[in-house]
């Protein structure tokens, strides 16, 4: 074979070489093959990398909701375990129900904060201030005579029984 002392080359490798625009036209039709895999495989599976991303989120929104679950489960069961408890139920019933045991006596103060001299609203407070300035207040405890169940049940009763009475408007 024959050198070509300028470039280096046999002349044979010279031959065997394509000429420049189609070697050129080759390389572009190779990157654009290329790039339209590249996007074929991106509008392929976007939709399916989506969905799955999705998914990702919703069972990590699910395993929250059911760590919350358990850790809710957990203070029910040591709330549910407080009432086994006797000492429990009885501090209860003292601070919602306003139940005391026998032989002890138990005072409920209302609006006491707001009990003033000057209050003539009406209201228990009102009266409070009238007793204090008057001096009535009585230092003993008492015992209502009243039953407040019969009241309700008469009170229910007479709602269903009696009829409304309606006063006739006064002509002028």
């Amino acid at each position: 074979m024959a050198k070509d002392i300028r470039a280096g080359r046999s002349v044979a490798a010279q031959k065997q070489q394509p000429s420049g625009w189609f070697e050129s036209f080759r390389g572009n039709l190779f990157m654009i093959s290329v790039i339209g895999i590249i996007v074929f495989a991106v509008v392929s599976l976007s939709p399916t990398i989506q969905i799955w991303l999705n998914q990702r989120q919703e069972i990590a929104d699910y395993k929250m909701q059911v760590a919350q679950a358990q850790a809710d489960l957990k203070n029910m069961q040591v709330q549910r375990d407080r009432w086994d408890d006797p000492v429990y139920i009885r501090s209860q019933a003292r601070s919602r129900l306003y139940y005391v045991l026998p032989g002890e006596v138990s005072f409920l103060v209302m609006d006491a904060d707001g009990a003033t001299a000057s209050d003539t609203s009406g209201t228990v407070g009102a009266k409070l201030a009238e007793k204090r300035k008057s001096g009535k207040v009585s230092k003993s405890i008492t015992e209502t005579k009243k039953n407040w169940v019969d009241n309700i049940v008469e009170s229910v009763i007479r709602s269903g029984i009696e009829e409304p009475v309606v006063k006739p408007k006064k002509a002028k």
